[in-house]
């Protein structure tokens, strides 16, 4: 009876010990004394820089060029001065001016940068009308950009009439088709080739 008594004490004793064990956390090592830590090479990267390292928006931010396509093209980065016109019109409105001056200052500080000026129309009129138009409205929004002393050599008028006209659309929707887009392009590079030709007349 005393010998299963005893075990009996050994057997709470050992678990009261191992529970004791269980409540304390073990410490964390300082990073420095683990083997990723130690003897890092000046210059490398800290597991903790990996995460911004590989941050996509960081790697995108840090790009100088932007948004630019196969054809060094970039169409986001003045979409916010796009410039909108009355219906058959060319005249700059005064509400709009403002986002030139912007898109001057931008090339200011883009010294390599230039504008491809691209006019569009609604999809009412003739192909050959909304294409003058469209070259009416680029060359105007040229002329005020160069008022503002912006060298000719920094921008190209071109014009694709109603061809990215929504077609029977909605007055909300027209009014957005009658624009100038200023597509931002690297030095060398043009969109001339990329412009339209005029249809033949009828």
């Amino acid at each position: 009876m005393k010998l299963a008594s005893k075990k009996f004490s050994l057997v709470i004793a050992g678990t009261a010990l191992v529970l004791a064990g269980c409540t304390k956390k073990p410490a964390r090592p300082d990073p420095t004394q683990t083997a990723m830590g130690q003897g890092l090479p000046s210059g490398a990267l800290a597991p903790t820089d990996l995460t911004t390292a590989t941050d996509p928006g960081s790697m995108l931010q840090a790009r100088p060029d932007g948004d630019f396509d196969d054809k060094n093209q970039n169409r986001t980065a003045l979409a916010a001065q796009t410039v909108y016109f009355d219906f058959d019109s060319s005249a700059i409105k005064a509400s709009e001016r403002e986002k030139l001056k912007a898109a001057k200052e931008y090339l200011d500080k883009n010294p390599t940068l230039r504008l491809v000026l691209e006019g569009h129309c609604d999809w009412r009129g003739t192909a050959e009308y909304n294409l003058s138009l469209g070259d009416r409205r680029a060359n105007a929004v040229k002329k005020f950009l160069t008022s503002l002393t912006v060298a000719t050599d920094k921008l190209e008028a071109n014009s694709k009439g109603s061809l990215d006209a929504a077609k029977n659309a909605d007055d909300a929707t027209m009014a957005k088709d009658r624009r100038v887009d200023l597509i931002v392009v690297k030095a060398g590079a043009g969109a001339a080739a990329a412009a339209p030709a005029a249809p033949a007349a009828k």
